[in-house]
């Protein structure tokens, strides 16, 4: 659908999330935000009111009445299948925030649907539009770090009490396994994990998450426990090292400098000297305005630099895998 006019978008769910969808969605120069919807009337009323926009209890009615060019959907996981569902079925682009759905059965529903109408299907990941991250994936298609042998991820920090139907794993790891199969290009073949209820007895509040690609592996730590918020990752290859964090968006790289020698027995032996270092700075980005522009693109344009509603199921998949292999060693212990 090439187009240059502006696109009617709304938001269903305005909580932890939707409101910042929504906020973006106001502040784009391509986008009129038509309307938001949510359940919880007092609380979001305001939200409508500083962006001008409609508001609507009932998000059917909404769609029925403002028919938007494209939605974002941010209600409670639980929820996505139903109104992901509702917006296809009224041929509307649907971007809808990780996870996919709650069940592999769900999320094929979308999909299967989404493709049956023709109708865009994005999933909200937006750490794979943080610029460190898009950095990393450039370095890694230029072989900037030789054979990939390890990757290392930390998504910690306090519960958040917006959470109430889900645990540590799909809220957060989901997250760093859709980086990881981004970054590799692969899927992993193994998936091992640990995981308990420090601070609960309903779900998993930490996690340590074991992925295998082909050789390559994965350790992801992630919990709600920690008293502050850490979003790190490093990468370890033949030819380098790199530090990456999230939030302040910075990319730290070691370049490798060891020779082959042969020594005094004829015997091949590495030495290393002191590595070159580089610390790149790419602040500024929000990832969640690059994600919304992408997927406005997309559905104006057509563009394939999107994350998929099979992108969206595959890192779910990775993530039940996860949490049965944590059953299973919680019953163990």
């Amino acid at each position: 659908m090439a187009t240059k006019k502006k696109l009617n978008c709304a938001v269903i769910g305005v909580g932890n999330m939707g409101r910042h969808h929504a906020r973006v969605y106001a502040e784009m120069k391509n986008v009129n935000l038509v309307a938001i919807a949510d359940v919880h009337g007092k609380s979001v009323h305001g939200i409508a009111g500083k962006y001008k926009c409609e508001y609507y209890k009932d998000y059917r009615r909404m769609l029925d009445t403002e028919k938007p060019d494209a939605v974002t959907v941010a209600v409670p996981t639980s929820l996505h299948r139903e109104v992901a569902l509702a917006c296809i079925d009224r041929h509307i682009p649907v971007l809808i925030e990780k996870p996919i759905a709650e069940s592999i059965r769900s999320a094929k529903d979308i999909i299967n649907r989404g493709k049956a109408k023709k109708v865009p299907v994005c999933i909200g990941h937006v750490e794979r539009f943080n610029p460190v991250i898009q950095k990393l994936k450039q370095l890694i298609v230029q072989r900037r770090f030789g054979h990939i042998i390890s990757i290392g991820s930390k998504r910690v920090g306090l519960f958040p009490p917006q959470v109430l139907d889900t645990d540590v794993i799909i809220d957060l790891a989901v997250h760093d396994i859709d980086i990881c199969n981004y970054l590799l290009g692969l899927q992993p073949t193994t998936v091992n994990a640990r995981a308990g209820k420090a601070l609960n007895n309903k779900m998993y509040d930490y996690a340590d998450i074991l992925l295998g690609y082909n050789g390559i592996d994965v350790h992801i730590q992630v919990n709600w426990i920690t008293p502050v918020k850490v979003r790190q990752l490093s990468l370890t290859g033949t030819k380098g090292y790199a530090e990456l964090n999230y939030l302040n968006q910075t990319l730290r790289i070691y370049k490798s400098s060891y020779k082959k020698k042969i020594d005094s027995y004829g015997e091949y032996v590495v030495r290393f000297g002191s590595p070159q270092t580089k610390e790149l700075s790419l602040t500024g980005k929000e990832p969640l305005k690059l994600e919304l522009q992408n997927f406005i693109e997309h559905i104006k344009y057509g563009n394939s630099n999107i994350v998929t509603a099979g992108d969206g199921l595959a890192a779910l998949e990775i993530a039940l895998k996860a949490i049965r292999a944590a059953d299973r060693s919680h019953n163990k212990s």
